[in-house]
């Protein structure tokens, strides 16, 4: 391991967990494509293991040899070590997890390619709360779907704390950028998915009666928060589902409603 002590919070290297927002750290242009923060050895480690690339790593002493092993397959990256004042100084909050990578972004791959092959996927429709993309990313790994599709304007999952809340299986599900409707609409048509849209409508049908018989190939789409699907969204649909509520209550968290759906949904059920 390449180990450099912090002595000064100026040191060129550790701009990345310092002076770099989310946003400009998906934006800078060395390297191409741009850098995400993964925080926790939990998530780091599947961060490698999807086959991404740390450019460096930021912990605290005791952490070393945790961490020593996922690093043998890259022995020239840096790894900056401090105490828990620096590094709580350095970053702006503390750093309980035991370690920080700033890691580089992986390729973007084709959506077509990407849902060839998978029987249930999820479409995110402007969703802005990081914390709901990541918890979303979270049911569709344990519940069994294939792939995300993120809209344009949806929050990005790679952000440090759509990341946490997932538990890092943002960096294990497959999933990319969709175009705008009715672009996406012919894309999944075309390689046969049936798209359900989970939202309140006089024409929906209950998940129970959608899940009882449902199509070999599902794509379900949420939306944003608040103002749910688009109307462009709502056309594109083949169907639109709704989960029957009680109590007066007329809808679920999108995040909610998303593990709700795929546990209805799920292959083999």
């Amino acid at each position: 391991m390449r180990l450099i002590p912090i002595e000064s919070l100026d040191t060129e290297g550790l701009a990345d967990y310092s002076r770099l927002t989310d946003v400009a750290l998906r934006r800078v242009s060395e390297p191409e494509g741009g850098l995400y923060i993964a925080e926790s050895t939990k998530v780091i480690t599947r961060a490698l293991a999807a086959g991404h690339r740390p450019r460096s790593v930021l912990l605290q002493e005791q952490w070393v040899k945790d961490v020593a092993p996922l690093l043998d397959a890259f022995p020239d990256v840096p790894v900056y070590v401090g105490d828990a004042p620096t590094l709580e100084s350095l970053t702006g909050y503390h750093l309980h997890r035991g370690a920080l990578a700033a890691m580089h972004r992986p390729e973007m791959p084709d959506m077509r390619s990407l849902i060839r092959g998978a029987r249930r996927i999820v479409l995110l429709e402007d969703i802005v709360d990081h914390t709901n993309v990541g918890a979303i990313f979270r049911s569709v790994a344990g519940l069994g779907a294939d792939a995300v599709l993120v809209s344009p304007r949806c929050a990005d999952p790679l952000y440090r704390r759509s990341v946490r809340v997932s538990m890092g299986t943002v960096l294990q599900v497959p999933w990319t950028r969709m175009p705008e409707w009715p672009e996406a609409q012919a894309i999944l048509h075309e390689e046969g998915f049936h798209i359900a849209a989970l939202a309140l409508d006089d024409k929906a049908v209950t998940l129970d009666a959608f899940s009882h018989t449902p199509p070999e190939r599902v794509a379900l789409a949420l939306g944003a928060e608040g103002d749910g699907l688009s109307s462009a969204a709502l056309e594109a649909a083949d169907t639109t589902v709704m989960i029957p509520m009680l109590h007066g209550v007329d809808s679920l968290n999108v995040a909610s409603a998303s593990a709700v759906a795929l546990w209805s949904l799920r292959v083999g059920a």
